[in-house]
């Protein structure tokens, strides 16, 4: 009897072990911390030429203000506030003030996508088609009538994959954004939400309308930027059986500790919105309603998650986010991605879907590759790179392990090269 009870706790202790390593990484690391810049490679004095910089362009009204964050090797180096959130009101900007963070919304819905694939739920190559069955035989723009906006097409030579979608190769347009006027009033015409909205809309909704439109081209056959993250937004609820806020939320925000990203805002947090602005006569004014209401994501139905464009967020929170990339599909504890997986997302896809295509894309950001790095201030050969519609921009240098972040909300404005300046100026302030 004795022998029996000893070997049964012997399993149990063997079970336990087995379980707590497989759920939990060898070596969990910590979520970002505060830290003085010169101990992990940093020129505080270097990094005060960031205050001078983004201080110069609120004076000079070129912004009406900034949240910039750094970090390096997991802590965090850098991060203060510029200027006004809300001129008219006076409202000065906070770092945990919340943004529209538009397109950097993208690189989250891949995460999402990317974390199912690990799962098996499907291939990268398989047709969108396979899930969403309104894109079966997808034709090609071929001729359009300015009068009345009607069109011919001719049938595509391939279906649009998960691959395309993530690496803007699939064809789709981008309605009022499009750089083609054809397909600006083809998606006006069809009535097709492009970026944000208060009507009361599903993604399900928008996208089935979507995919009875023409593509620009053949998928797989030229890089254009797409609502390719919107169709990927919808294809998550269709795979995980969940809605893709919820997603999103459960599987991301919660596990990262990211409590400030979100599609729509609680009332708790309204007064944290930083207002979209732009100049009129020399004078800050907030940003009027056009094809969608700066508004979104406080009133209306908050019923439309885009998948390309949606989400709002604070510039510590998106800050972790990427620290998860660079640590390899990790932090704190949880890990959402695999090392492997993420060396995937990371490598340039586009010489594999087309020799033909210039351009440096992975499976959820674009990269910097050797000219990048070679003409300077870009980062490392790798940097992982996006930005967003109402001005804000991002990178991450996995060689460097530094992370920028710059959080802006205007719209419609000349000469702000801040953005630009700002990636320049956290590289030039490593010191080891």
């Amino acid at each position: 009897m004795k022998k029996l009870v000893f070997i049964f706790l012997v399993s149990i202790f063997f079970v336990s072990c087995f379980q707590s390593k497989k759920d939990t990484p060898t070596q969990a690391s910590k979520t970002l911390s505060l830290e003085q810049a010169d101990e992990v490679g940093m020129s505080e004095l270097r990094l005060s030429y960031i205050d001078t910089m983004l201080n110069q362009a609120v004076s000079d009204d070129i912004i009406p203000g900034a949240v910039a964050l750094v970090s390096r090797r997991g802590k965090l180096v850098y991060h203060k506030a510029f200027g006004m959130a809300d001129n008219a009101s006076e409202s000065v900007l906070k770092q945990s003030d919340i943004f529209r963070i538009a397109s950097q919304t993208k690189a989250i819905t891949s995460t999402a996508v990317m974390m199912l694939w690990e799962e098996g739920k499907f291939n990268l190559d398989d047709p969108i088609s396979k899930y969403i069955p309104e894109f079966k035989d997808e034709q090609i723009l071929e001729t359009f009538n300015e009068t009345d906006s009607t069109y011919t097409t001719k049938p595509a030579e391939k279906p649009i994959t998960i691959r395309h979608l993530l690496t803007h190769t699939s064809g789709l347009g981008y309605g009022v954004i499009d750089g083609d006027h054809r397909f600006r009033k083809l998606y006006n015409k069809a009535g097709i939400i492009d970026l944000f909205t208060t009507n009361d809309i599903s993604i399900e909704d928008n996208i089935k309308k979507l995919a009875k439109l023409p593509l620009h081209h053949n998928p797989g056959e030229k890089f254009t930027y797409s609502e390719g993250l919107d169709v990927l937004g919808y294809f998550i609820e269709i795979v995980s059986g969940m809605p893709f806020d919820a997603f999103l939320k459960t599987r991301i925000f919660e596990p990262l500790g990211m409590h400030d990203t979100q599609f729509y805002l609680p009332e708790s947090k309204y007064n944290r919105l930083v207002t979209v602005q732009t100049k009129e006569d020399d004078t800050w004014v907030k940003y009027p309603i056009t094809f969608y209401d700066t508004d979104y994501p406080i009133k209306g139905a908050k019923r439309f998650f885009s998948g390309g464009a949606g989400l709002t967020s604070t510039a510590k929170d998106y800050a972790t986010f990427l620290q998860m990339y660079l640590n390899n599909g990790e932090l704190n504890g949880n890990r959402l991605l695999s090392r492997t997986t993420v060396e995937t997302i990371l490598t340039n896809q586009i010489p594999y879907i087309s020799e033909d295509i210039k351009a440096v894309h992975g499976l959820a950001f674009g990269l910097v590759d050797k000219k990048g790095h070679d003409l300077g201030g870009n980062g490392s050969e790798g940097t992982f790179v996006w930005g967003g519609y109402f001005n804000t921009t991002y990178f991450a240098d996995p060689k460097e392990e530094i992370i920028g972040v710059l959080l802006k909300q205007t719209q419609r404005i000349k000469g702000d090269d801040t953005s630009n300046k700002f990636r320049k100026l956290v590289m030039q302030a490593v010191d080891d």
